[in-house]
């Protein structure tokens, strides 16, 4: 069972991001990262053609609860805020992921702006300089057309593989660092993406990737070239659109959208799992799994609410809010730290441990279990 440990508000200083640009609907400008000693946290913000750096205090655990396992939050400080200069884009920046580099205190930045205009840039969080080294990678039509949502993730076992996805272009590009390996091209407007981690298809994680177009789901593998590498499409709510998809490490894939429904998907049979049913008041477009206990999920709505429940019972284990609609949405890679930034420039951030109590619970219930035996 998951324990919320504390929930702070920061504000991001006025000198530094006044007022944020809209953006789209995909909360996907916000990237968290907790220090190594746990001591604060890093925030990426992306507005316009910039992504700001605030670093937030986390000491201390405190934690207050409204009606129905709301959270309310207590005031954090910023300890510093920068513009981050590796990132010069021309057009407003649509997504930001944060992956962990090889070696201590290295974190790769990757920013992708509307019109597929792709910078990784290397980030030391160990030295003053915090910059290392960083490539550029055009869009393969030279910017062209109009400008749309776009996004882009790391594959999870091979750090250079990185995909970009274009919305009114119907089109992802895979990357081998600044080399383009292929195109997928897509038959609906694409929302979400999500590498696949565990999949029982195929023997090497990272070579199938999950992507949410209009309605459906639909798997491609990188390595097919039959039907332009899809090897799989399911339909989803009719009429609906799906905006968010996220991958488990142990496998299961997760999408959410219109219908204000969580559902998990079984990669072994392409089957439906779990159905959570109006867990959001309103459309999801942001989705994670735990990195603790991979049984809960956090759900994001389209309005100012983050919630956290037990996908297999379709149980809610807390929320908490934000003072406005949101911009970014955000979960730590490997620790159940989630945020989220809203347009008055408020950032959330949530700190989620496991239960102690239900830890040892489960322990003594195994314990009496084995002395019956």
């Amino acid at each position: 069972m998951l324990a919320p440990r504390s929930l702070r508000k920061a504000s991001v200083p006025p000198s530094l991001l006044s007022d944020p640009s809209p953006g789209s609907l995909q909360p996907t400008r916000l990237a968290i990262q907790v220090n190594a000693a746990g001591s604060s946290c890093s925030a990426y913000l992306a507005s316009g053609c910039r992504v700001y750096k605030i670093e937030i205090a986390m000491e201390g655990e405190m934690l207050s609860k409204g009606k129905e396992s709301l959270l309310i939050p207590i005031n954090a400080e910023v300890i510093t805020s920068s513009v981050v200069d590796r990132c010069p884009h021309r057009s407003e920046i649509q997504s930001v992921v944060l992956a962990e580099g090889e070696g201590d205190g290295c974190l790769i930045l990757g920013t992708v702006d509307s019109y597929g205009h792709l910078i990784v840039s290397r980030l030391d969080t160990v030295a003053d300089d915090i910059d290392r080294a960083s490539y550029s990678v055009p869009p393969r039509d030279c910017g062209v057309g109009e400008g749309s949502w776009a996004g882009l993730c790391f594959s999870p076992m091979h750090q250079s593989t990185v995909a970009v996805a274009r919305e009114l272009c119907k089109c992802i590009d895979i990357y081998d660092q600044d080399i383009h390996v292929r195109s997928l091209r897509t038959l609906w407007y694409p929302s979400s993406f999500s590498f696949g981690h565990c999949m029982p298809q195929v023997n090497e994680s990272g070579s199938m990737l999950a992507i949410a177009e209009g309605s459906q789901l639909s798997i491609w593998d990188l390595r097919v070239s039959n039907n332009g590498g899809c090897v799989h499409r399911i339909s989803g709510p009719i009429g609906g659109i799906i905006y968010s998809v996220c991958s488990s490490p142990s496998g299961p894939i997760a999408v959410g959208g219109t219908d204000r429904t969580v559902t998990i998907y079984d990669p072994r049979r392409w089957s439906a799992l779990s159905r959570w049913v109006g867990c959001s008041k309103y459309e999801i477009t942001g989705l994670s799994f735990s990195s603790v206990d991979e049984s809960f999920i956090y759900v994001q709505g389209v309005d100012y609410e983050i919630t956290c429940g037990l996908w297999k019972g379709n149980e809610r284990a807390f929320s908490f809010r934000g003072d406005s609609n949101w911009l970014g949405f955000s979960k730590c890679a490997n620790t159940d730290v989630v945020a989220g930034w809203c347009e008055s420039g408020s950032v959330f951030v949530a700190d989620v441990r496991q239960d102690c109590l239900s830890v040892i619970g489960q322990f003594e219930s195994w314990h009496q279990t084995e002395n019956q035996k």
